[in-house]
């Protein structure tokens, strides 16, 4: 149940001038990702802004997205909460929809102890049986780490079929990669974390790069998968640079920045989110220079 590929694709929500969703536009970047690497689109994760996105918003999302890469990629709605029924309500709603999966993010701000997560994610996952769902572990943004005892618990649910992993620590990922079985699929939060993290086990990446990236980032797993790891090295290092620059502020400031640098009108972050200030942008630019990614003016 739930083989999402290689590659996850954390998409970006594109706005108009006047704040509102630009679903047109989240069509066709969602399109192009897919012929461009992307095996699943997770839509209205971190990087697609859900905070201030409403649930109508993020549902009609689910929709356009789906339709724009019917046939080519899958689709994991983005549809945790700090209130589990809440969550449930909106797995079960999106389910109905007919993503592929579901993205189910730590409880933020309320700080559940272990037992409390291991029942929220267990809650979610028997409302909705029939869907997979990937648990999110990002304790920078909520304020509390899932253990790795938990997620092993948890692995043994039957519709809970992977993490993506945000700690940044190998050690956390190594534990949880010996604790759960083969099938339980672990990807990297972390782009700079991939390669690392396929060393000890991990499927790929759920990742931000790869809207500027995706081939490459598609090559470098294979590469590794295949015993290339000189190449898969190789790939990694060059985009390294441009890993860390996308991390400069708080995401996804930097990669609708280069977006836009690239000719993509995906509009600003929603408030409280701000626009990249100058320093952010020139050490950008720079970046998607020295890799190609953007051409430098014809002199």
């Amino acid at each position: 149940m739930g083989d999402f590929g290689n590659v996850l694709t954390a998409m970006i929500t594109p706005f108009k001038a006047d704040g509102s969703v630009n679903y047109d536009l989240a069509a066709v970047l969602a399109a192009h990702l897919a012929n461009n690497g992307t095996d699943t689109l997770v839509v209205c994760g971190t990087t697609g802004e859900s905070p201030t996105l409403s649930w109508d918003e993020e549902y009609q999302l689910f929709v356009e997205v789906l339709q724009a890469v019917a046939g080519k990629a899958k689709v994991i709605a983005g549809c945790g909460s700090n209130s589990t029924k809440e969550a449930i309500a909106a797995t079960q709603k999106a389910a109905k929809i007919g993503v592929h999966g579901s993205l189910q993010v730590v409880p933020y701000y309320n700080k559940p102890p272990q037992a409390g997560l291991k029942a929220h994610f267990q809650a979610i996952a028997q409302a909705c049986p029939d869907l997979p769902l990937l648990l999110y572990n990002v304790p920078g943004r909520t304020g509390q780490n899932l253990q790795p005892e938990t997620v092993a618990q948890l692995a043994e649910v039957s519709n809970i079929v992977g993490i993506k992993e945000s700690t940044g620590s190998i050690d956390q990922a190594t534990e949880i990669r010996r604790l759960t079985p083969k099938e339980f699929q672990i990807y990297s939060g972390d782009d700079y974390m991939t390669l690392p993290m396929l060393a000890i086990g991990a499927k790929g990446v759920v990742s931000v790069a790869s809207h500027l990236v995706g081939n490459q980032l598609q090559q470098m797993i294979q590469a590794f998968s295949a015993g290339k790891i000189e190449v898969a090295s190789e790939i990694h290092l060059r985009l390294f640079p441009l890993f860390k620059a996308l991390f400069l502020t708080s995401n996804p400031i930097p990669i609708k920045k280069a977006l836009k640098l690239q000719g993509w009108e995906v509009g600003s972050t929603r408030p409280p989110l701000c626009e990249a200030d100058s320093e952010v942008t020139q050490k950008l630019e720079a970046v998607l220079k020295e890799l190609s990614l953007i051409q430098p003016p014809a002199l």
